[in-house]
């Protein structure tokens, strides 16, 4: 059966994003430098790089086989309008998911094929349809909820949150969107499951008891 699962960068004081974080304000509290901090080590991966176009190189080992694992998995997506405004002005035309993602949003927008194999979807319905429509779209392969913090919060008030995979970065945001928060009690149980140690960020998946 195909899972559930977070994949996603944590600053050590538990923030998703800093401050300020869009794309019309690129200059406030250097929130594009600290972000850079954030995912430096995301960047650095041949894997990566070849998905996002940015040439060829980079870090090949564990972590690099960590990320490509992650996105062979994945067989949907699910994400919020604020994400995926931010991504639309930055991702290459070949936007880097090569599978269906669903956007929740208030807004009512015809589907946005990409090239590559990317179709947004703007999910009017809420975050129980958009997850029966990933489920349909991923079939036998995972469904990823890729943010931002307020998406990731409602799936685990929902209690559907199979896994939890998260890069934390030693940096300090000092503000900005936490993850975990406005959670229903008891909150979602998770055990360790791996650690993995990277240059950069060290690599923790939790799944669930």
């Amino acid at each position: 059966m195909s899972k559930v699962f977070v994949n996603i960068g944590l600053s050590l004081d538990g923030y998703m994003a800093p401050e300020g974080m869009t794309m019309e304000n690129p200059e406030y509290k250097n929130w594009g430098e600290k972000w850079g901090a954030l995912m430096a080590w995301l960047l650095k991966q041949q894997y990566m790089r070849e998905n996002l176009q940015l040439g060829l190189g980079g870090e090949t080992g564990p972590v690099n086989d960590m990320v490509r694992h992650t996105f062979e998995r994945t067989g949907a997506n699910i994400m919020g309008k604020r994400m995926f405004d931010q991504g639309e002005v930055s991702w290459p035309e070949e936007a880097p998911f090569h599978a269906p993602v669903y956007v929740l949003t208030h807004e009512k927008r015809e589907p946005w094929v990409r090239p590559g194999g990317t179709t947004f979807y703007f999910i009017n319905a809420g975050p129980e349809r958009a997850l029966a429509l990933a489920r349909e779209a991923a079939g036998s392969r995972d469904i990823r909820i890729s943010g931002g913090a307020d998406v990731i919060q409602q799936y685990l008030n929902l209690g559907v949150v199979d896994e939890l995979e998260i890069a934390l970065a030693p940096v300090f945001f000092g503000g900005g969107r936490r993850l975990f928060e406005n959670l229903n009690e008891p909150g979602p149980q998770f055990r360790i499951d791996t650690i993995l140690n990277g240059s950069a960020a060290t690599h923790l998946r939790y799944v669930r008891q």
